[in-house]
């Protein structure tokens, strides 16, 4: 579908409009009463949040890089159909192909409440195939407000069930590393990737002072990121999700980041709801799965 196509289909008023940003990728452009987004077709990228009169709550890097097949740094990658390396083949992309090809607006519409409806869907191709042989199909609604609500569906269209493993990938923004503190995982185990995917418990609060990359296993309980900096609370509530990922790569690995450099990892954190390791999710024919994610900002 052409840009004036999108458009003439899609937009609504000033609330929603598509352009192009480099390399011809295209962007939808959010605004509503409540908050702005950009989302990038690619992917069905959510790429930027900010509720009016706040801080972004969604962290995009300045040095983010726009190019078609390749992955944005910030935002909200998409983590489907595998999160992580491929359990099978290492040679396919680490954590699947969904944010790194096209996807196309199948909705939009003003909510009454003034919030803004989005829904897309993932283009299948022969690579894609190639990659994924169980027919399905996946889609990604988004619903921008005073929160932001993502909703990754995936539907097994097959004769056989197959295995499910996912994240929203979720960067957001912070006033600085030190003064953040995540909440909501206490005493609950998981499994530390710089530390061989050894297990432990978590006894307090998340504080980042080194490289962190944690699944927390069996845990559907809400998160919230204390930010004293910013004086708020980002709450991450999650439905469908049994997993939470907490990502900061820290000095030395950014700095080898073309998209992060020397100091940007201090502005953000990785807080990502999914279903991995232990937790993948078995579909059954004709049965239908929903992630959902929202996140909203509170005050300390």
């Amino acid at each position: 579908m052409t840009l004036t196509e999108l458009n003439q289909r899609f937009a609504i008023g000033n609330h929603v409009q598509f352009r192009e940003i480099a390399d011809g990728m295209t962007i939808a452009e959010v605004a509503n009463q409540h908050a702005v987004s950009n989302i990038v077709l690619q992917g069905a990228h959510v790429a930027t949040f900010q509720p009016r009169g706040e801080e972004p709550v969604i962290w995009l890097s300045p040095r983010a890089k726009f190019a078609p097949g390749k992955s944005i740094r910030g935002g909200v990658p998409i983590c489907w159909p595998w999160f992580g390396a491929h359990k099978s083949d290492s040679k396919l992309p680490g954590h699947g192909y969904a944010r790194t090809v096209p996807w196309e607006v199948l909705e939009t519409k003003a909510l009454p409440d003034g919030a803004t409806f989005l829904r897309f869907g993932l283009v299948e191709s022969d690579a894609t195939r190639a990659q994924w042989p169980h027919p399905s199909t996946v889609q990604l609604e988004v619903t921008v407000g005073k929160a932001l609500r993502i909703e990754l569906v995936t539907a097994n269209t097959s004769n056989a069930p197959f295995e499910l493993s996912e994240a929203l990938h979720t960067y957001f923004q912070i006033s600085d590393v030190a003064n953040m503190t995540i909440r909501g995982l206490e005493n609950c185990e998981y499994l530390d990737k710089v530390q061989d995917f050894a297990r432990f418990t978590q006894q307090n609060g998340i504080v980042v002072e080194s490289e962190v990359d944690r699944v927390y296993v069996n845990t559907p309980a809400d998160c919230v990121i204390e930010d004293k900096g910013l004086k708020r609370a980002i709450r991450i509530a999650k439905q469908g999700s049994q997993s939470t990922v907490v990502w900061n790569p820290w000095t030395e690995k950014a700095e080898k980041m073309g998209d992060f450099g020397p100091a940007l990892h201090r502005d953000m954190v990785c807080v990502e709801s999914g279903n991995a390791m232990e937790n993948v999710v078995t579909l059954q024919p004709g049965e239908t799965h929903r992630l959902v994610a929202v996140y909203s900002v509170e005050k300390l």
